[in-house]
């Protein structure tokens, strides 16, 4: 009997280990975007345990018991990452005070649909840079992290840090009216308050801070050119997240702003529309990052228009697109390091890949513009050791597509499959 009991006990620890150890597949591909070499494998085996991956190599005999994707049709990429999005917000229209027509609840409840639609297009990781509801993006991450809802891996910063009626404050409200706190949260006016904002925000669940330096295109009475937040309080920023090890980007369309922006050590410019030659030199100088939404303009002018997104907003938007565009090539020829970032939320969530064309038309090769939505994602937000390429170690993180995007960059506005951690959230339809 002690012997039966005995090797009762051993089935069960081994059933039970069986039963734990992760799953291995496998993906076929036919082509293979190798970010980090520069070049395209053909015939490929992406090995996959679990949700990472654990080897890559030319295509060969299957591990026993490994499930295949057949993606050996198609051109297969690491997940893209946007590094400029609002996912738990409404989007973008005529009325100035949209943030208030919503409850908390129903803006949150907005940002998984938003959520859902960013992953299906192919982009697993994201940066989402604001909410007007303070801890929104915290609340949608965690729901994510918990595999409550699907969407992609999310970096966020719990609330702007802003000037009171600055580019990230509710303006264009009657002055006697009072605007709810939790859409103030982030307002500050001077160097210890933003350390305080700093504090708190960290504590809250935000991984980075994101600060308006200068005025903002589609915040009514703000000035583009203009600087809000002083050096001094920028740096404030930086140096308080930096006790947390977290960093600091910060919204600058205006050159001073940069400038400032740059000197106080923050890791990356948003927008950068008015950029000039010695703001291009710093941020070449110090390795700061830029992260321009260059699709972005041409989107506002037809459908701002159509809608009436107010002439102030429209006049701005008309004096800073070329403007931004032009700087963009000059940063990328000057060698200044460049991130995917699109602004998602002013256009429909889920139209992310519409920025590559734009990315190429404006300076980038092919396998550049899917390196800055891939490798230097990965490297801007310090996460390359889990995402940015198809490698052994990282998440199986992945798209494929039917076509070939180093000859055709604007097959990626359309991804025919997607694979987060491992598990296929978009199949390819045969």
């Amino acid at each position: 009997m002690r012997r039966l009991i005995a090797c009762l006990f051993t089935l069960c620890l081994t059933v039970a280990a069986t039963a734990a150890e992760p799953q291995v597949s496998v993906v076929h591909a036919g082509k293979l975007v190798d970010v980090v070499n520069g070049k395209v494998l053909k015939d490929q085996m992406i090995v996959i345990t679990g949700d990472r991956i654990t080897e890559v190599k030319p295509w060969g005999k299957v591990p026993e018991g490994a499930e295949v994707t057949d993606w050996s049709d198609m051109t297969v990429l690491p997940g893209l990452m946007d590094m400029h999005t609002h996912l738990a917000d409404a989007g973008q229209s005529a009325s100035v005070l949209a943030p208030l027509e919503l409850t908390a609840a129903e803006s949150v409840l907005q940002g998984v649909e938003h959520a859902r639609v960013t992953l299906m297009a192919g982009f697993t990781t994201v940066r989402d840079v604001g909410v007007w509801r303070a801890f929104n993006d915290v609340a949608l991450r965690d729901a994510i992290n918990k595999g409550i809802i699907i969407g992609p891996r999310m970096a966020v910063v719990g609330a702007y840090v802003t000037v009171p009626g600055g580019a990230g404050d509710i303006t264009g409200q009657a002055f006697d009216v009072e605007i709810p706190r939790d859409l103030r949260f982030g307002v500050v006016r001077s160097p210890e308050e933003v350390r305080e904002r700093v504090r708190t925000l960290i504590q809250h669940g935000a991984t980075f801070i994101k600060t308006l330096a200068t005025g903002a295109v589609l915040t009514s009475g703000t000035h583009v050119g203009a600087q809000e937040l002083s050096e001094d309080e920028l740096r404030a920023a930086v140096e308080e997240a930096a006790n947390y090890n977290v960093y600091v980007t910060s919204h600058a369309h205006g050159a001073a702003g940069i400038k400032a922006a740059v000197r106080a050590g923050v890791r990356s410019i948003e927008h950068g529309s008015l950029i000039d030659d010695e703001a291009i030199e710093m941020m070449a100088k110090h390795g700061t990052w830029l992260v321009a939404d260059i699709y972005n303009g041409d989107y506002i002018d037809e459908v701002g228009r159509a809608d009436g997104w107010g002439d102030e907003i429209l006049a701005k938007n008309e004096a800073t697109t070329e403007r931004q565009r032009e700087g963009f090539r000059k940063a990328h020829a000057a060698g200044v390091n460049i991130a995917y970032g699109t602004d998602s939320g002013v256009y429909p969530h889920g139209d992310n890949g519409k920025q590559f064309v734009y990315m190429v038309r404006y300076g980038m090769s092919e396998m550049e513009a899917i390196r800055s939505a891939t490798l230097s994602g990965a490297e801007l937000l310090g996460w390359e050791a889990d995402v940015g390429s198809i490698d052994s170690g990282k998440f199986a993180d992945m798209v494929a597509v039917k076509g070939d995007p180093l000859k055709d960059i604007s097959v990626l506005e359309h991804v025919d499959a997607v694979m987060k951690g491992g598990r296929i959230v978009k199949p390819a339809v045969k």
